[in-house]
């Protein structure tokens, strides 16, 4: 006992250790903790990254183009979060003092060589992006522009913005609003490789507004929150809410009555012959509860669901609350990685805990099995992503030192925690519940239509779910490989609670008439018919990258599929615990009401 509390005490040292490293900058701070200067103070302004605004995960580091680089290149010290989600932040040449007014100020004067040339023309081709923060407000613009009016394809003239104007909104002591504008009549042209001279100008606007400080980040949530949006939000809760209704009457008037009738016919012992082949699954009574083939594997999906359910419960958790309001960048991946290793003891209970209840032995694989499940294909997918973003100087690729404080939180908070888990679990010496004893010989499966196989089943199960999310997939698709902002939280936790009725509801209808036909092989097709809503959104996946959204090259394709393969994986097991777990309540319900011989 007394080992097992220091193990418990160690972990808990670990797992507040790791929260306190990751958790110590979550947004981009200024110099000025509480964001209140005085005329002439110097007001912290930082380039992030530039990159092809089609192609959301490929960025560069903003100096990788020739623009104006200062005499010291000072790297801001970023969390966790912001490292995973690309962000690469340095000082900016631009000097915006708080209340000081600049006009024409000449940022720089450069001799750009061919080759600079032609990577300002390459990226002003690809319509490259810059994003830039300015006391924690973010601002964006183009570097560039096509000039295609009227003109072939050969004829295409490429212009680079020479002049941004920064247009800064205060309210007494404190910074509002920023807007960056290019102008027009200020180009070069970079049409033709040659050595050309070229000198950046900025200039900047101080205005007074009345808009207070708590409120200006508020702008940036708007756009998401506007009239016809939120019809289309409310359109697709109305739409999976009947989907609801119609599922649960259905249930109800067909399901109910049948199982009722069934009740009543068990209780009188009726012994005609028609009416045994008509209520099959009183007779498979003595196969109902017989454990399946590969139980380790499917504890283990079962405990890596339970996790990634847990999971999911907590991120809305946060989302409510207000943790990611819009640009508060890298708090998502932060709380993600922290939530799935701190809940990892979740994942080693359950899987443990069902595996020794199917009077599974050797628990020790099991738990390492469970460990591997979900993080060895996303180990996988990274090793793979994360080489091809070295090989594009991405920002994406992650450094070194990030790539080790990875591998240390799942040493030493995920690991002991799915151990001490697994431990948990072992030793909680829960008998599973058969209401009716296993026969010593499994009954034979009669011969079934190919509409009752796995596949087509499997089909018919994830299309319900499916499309009770499908109008809401395209806003989050939007919002994580887009640029659009997401922050209607409520109705998509209104949409998932919906997602897991459906799922839950479709998966006991399917299981009742696999019994019927008297197959009692419930238990892998239950898991199966429950997590096909994630091949569904796979599927979906295909259809928005080629009919929804303009990217394009091998970078960009990569990682949306590959990622995309991870997060849908991760649905599969989760949803498909949601299926199982259902099924076994439903099958064990039915069961306990007749008596069984």
């Amino acid at each position: 006992m007394e080992m097992g509390r220091s193990a418990m005490d160690l972990a808990a040292v670990v797992a507040v250790a790791t929260l306190l490293l990751c958790f110590g900058v979550v947004g981009v701070r200024s110099d000025a903790s509480n964001h209140r200067y005085k005329t002439g103070d110097h007001v912290p302004l930082y380039v992030n990254k530039v990159g092809p605004f089609h192609n959301p995960s490929e960025t560069y580091r903003y100096f990788d183009l020739p623009f104006c680089t200062p005499e010291h290149v000072t790297e801001k010290k970023e969390a966790l979060g912001e490292v995973l989600n690309g962000d690469r932040l340095v000082d900016a040449p631009y000097k915006l003092d708080f209340r000081v007014d600049r006009e024409s100020e000449v940022l720089c004067k450069k001799k750009l060589k061919k080759e600079d040339v032609a990577k300002f023309r390459s990226a002003v081709t690809k319509d490259y992006y810059f994003q830039m923060y300015y006391d924690d407000l973010p601002l964006w613009g183009f570097i560039g522009k096509v000039d295609k009016e009227g003109k072939d394809l050969g004829e295409y003239k490429y212009y680079l913005y020479k002049r941004f104007h920064f247009d800064v909104l205060y309210n007494n002591d404190r910074v509002i609003e920023i807007i960056v504008h290019t102008d027009p009549n200020t180009l070069l042209d970079v049409t033709e490789d040659r050595d050309t001279e070229v000198e950046f100008l900025y200039s900047v606007k101080w205005k007074e507004t009345s808009t207070p400080f708590e409120k200006r980040m508020e702008k940036y949530s708007q756009t998401s929150s506007l009239p016809h949006h939120l019809e289309i939000h409310w359109f697709s809760i109305i739409n999976s809410c009947v989907t609801v209704l119609l599922l649960t009457g259905f249930l109800a008037t067909i399901l109910m009555r049948v199982l009722k009738n069934d009740f009543v016919k068990y209780a009188h012992d009726e012994e005609s012959a028609e009416d045994q082949e008509e209520t099959g699954w009183k007779y498979i009574h003595g196969d109902v509860f017989r454990f399946p083939k590969n139980k380790s594997l499917l504890a283990a999906c079962l405990g890596s669901g339970t996790q990634l359910f847990t999971l999911t419960v907590f991120i809305f958790i946060l989302a409510l609350v207000g943790v990611f309001y819009p640009y508060n960048r890298g708090a998502l991946f932060t709380a993600l990685v922290i939530i799935y290793a701190l809940t990892s003891g979740i994942a080693g209970y359950a899987a443990t805990s069902f595996y020794c209840q199917l009077e599974g032995t050797n628990w020790v694989r099991n738990l390492l099995l469970t460990g591997c499940l979900f993080c060895g294909p996303l180990f996988l997918t990274f090793c793979f992503l994360n080489t091809v973003a070295i090989v594009y100087s991405a920002t994406a690729a992650l450094p070194f030192g990030t790539i080790v404080v990875i591998v240390l939180i799942w040493t030493l908070v995920t690991s002991p925690l799915l151990v001490l888990g697994g431990i948990a679990g072992k030793n909680s010496k829960i008998e599973f519940q058969a209401p009716c004893r296993t026969t010593k010989y499994p009954r034979e499966i009669p011969e079934l239509p190919w509409y009752r196989q796995a596949i087509p089943q499997m089909i018919m199960a994830g299309f319900l779910p499916f499309s009770a999310i499908y109008i809401e997939l395209y806003y989050i698709f939007a919002s994580v490989w887009g640029h659009r902002i997401y922050t209607i939280y409520s109705i998509l936790f209104i949409v998932f609670i919906i997602l897991i009725i459906v799922t839950a509801f479709i998966t006991v209808a399917l299981t009742y008439f696999q019994l019927a036909a008297e197959d009692h092989e419930w238990w892998w097709r239950s898991f199966l018919c429950g997590g096909s809503t994630g091949l569904f959104v796979y599927g979906y996946c295909w259809y928005y990258y080629y009919a929804r959204s303009d990217m394009s090259g091998f970078m960009q394709t990569s990682f949306f599929f590959g990622y995309m393969a991870c997060i849908c994986y991760g649905f599969f097991l989760m949803l498909g615990m949601v299926g199982f777990r259902a099924a076994l309540l439903f099958v064990r319900h039915i069961y306990r009401s007749i008596k069984c011989e």
